[in-house]
């Protein structure tokens, strides 16, 4: 009895965050890329991945523009490194993407921010990077999206 007690008094779900009943719709500009390195499909892929978050995760209504919660910005950095290395050859890359996200809650005066997010993913050196690019880009945008979605619907 106990044991059910602590369970159901510790779970909850995050899915729906913590919006208040007055949000309905959101807002996503299209991020552009800023970056010096382009990859010509990151932008679209980024803004879909904002987009169908938003939509899934906390049941708002997308709109062109003037939503109660309202999403814009670019991609700042697109950028392949080298780390660790062995002899004179890189052992290990590493893909960096940040992105400049303002957010403001039109509900809410004082509730806006402007902030960089940045996330990097570490593959083997002596992989192709055109045969992975894409799962690896897919992988950071679903991090740096759920980053987002945290600070502004869950508030964390």
């Amino acid at each position: 009895m106990l044991m059910i007690a602590l369970q159901s008094c510790c779970f909850y779900s995050l899915k729906s965050g913590q919006l208040s009943a007055d949000i309905k719709t959101a807002s996503v500009h299209y991020i552009a890329n800023q970056a010096a390195t382009i990859n010509p499909a990151l932008s679209q892929q980024f803004t879909e991945a904002l987009r169908n978050k938003l939509i899934n995760e906390s049941g708002l209504k997308l709109v062109d523009k003037g939503g109660d919660l309202d999403f814009s910005g670019y991609i700042a950095d697109y950028k392949i490194i080298a780390v660790g290395r062995t002899g004179n050859q890189a052992a290990g890359s590493q893909l960096s993407i940040t992105v400049k996200i303002d957010y403001v809650n039109n509900k809410k005066a004082n509730e806006k921010w402007s902030q960089q997010f940045t996330k990097s993913i570490n593959f083997d050196a002596t992989q192709s990077f055109s045969s992975i690019e894409n799962s690896l880009v897919a992988e950071l945008n679903r991090q740096i999206v759920d980053d987002i979605f945290n600070k502004s619907v869950v508030n964390w």
